[in-house]
């Protein structure tokens, strides 16, 4: 099978698309009801438990404080098939943070889709001490 027809190929392309042009209701469309999606994975201030956000309105939640108030540019550089998972390297380019401040970052992100395509679990592994340095 081609990379491209991949689900969870098609998943995360949709994904990075539909986060660029800050289409929420796409984006939310790509989530099965009770994924889970950790971004990044631990505890950090999106996710003060460090158990990610779980379910249709957490995802939407995610959405409304962190996706939609940014403007981010993201790019692949590798992506690795395993079953249902995509393993995508990417780099997170000039993330407008807000009064002139931008960042960006390396990121390992892991997709696991459904039979029907459907993102089921989506953990983003970043280091968000980083992030913040560079806005120091």
């Amino acid at each position: 099978m081609a990379e491209e027809n991949h689900l969870a190929v098609q998943a995360n392309m949709k994904s990075i698309k539909y986060a660029s042009e800050g289409n929420k209701e796409g984006w939310l469309a790509l989530y099965a009801d009770d994924a889970l999606v950790q971004d990044p994975v631990g505890v950090s201030p999106m996710d003060p438990s460090g158990e990610g956000h779980q379910g249709k309105a957490a995802i939407e939640a995610f959405w409304d404080n962190v996706i939609g108030p940014s403007n981010i540019e993201i790019t692949v550089n590798k992506r690795w098939l395993s079953g249902p998972n995509c393993v995508c390297v990417a780099q997170v380019a000039r993330n407008d943070l807000g009064n002139g401040k931008f960042s960006d970052c390396d990121m390992l992100a892991v997709y696991v889709v459904n039979d029907e395509g459907l993102i089921t679990s989506m953990k983003a592994h970043w280091d968000f001490d980083a992030l913040i340095a560079q806005l120091s």
